[in-house]
């Protein structure tokens, strides 16, 4: 029989899994985009790579700011107004 190694994560990044699943479908929401729609966007516009990097420092802020933030990311890289 083969032993099943059970695989753990940290809890650094169970925190920002838990951030960006947050911060995904509100985004989506405030722009009236379905969650695939603003991902592919925040893929596209730079804001998924800024949110990965900065969500250490976004999620100690209202989620309301991290959105503006995205948006203003996604706009400087070519995003809609």
């Amino acid at each position: 029989m083969k032993r099943e190694e059970q695989i753990s994560i940290d809890k650094n990044t169970d925190d920002k899994i838990a951030f960006v699943s947050l911060i995904v479908p509100l985004f989506a929401d405030a722009y009236k985009m379905n969650i695939q729609v603003a991902y592919f966007y925040l893929k596209k516009y730079g804001g998924f790579a800024y949110l990965l990097e900065n969500w250490w420092a976004l999620h100690t802020d209202n989620p309301l700011y991290a959105l503006n933030d995205l948006y203003e990311v996604c706009y400087k890289n070519g995003g809609l107004r």
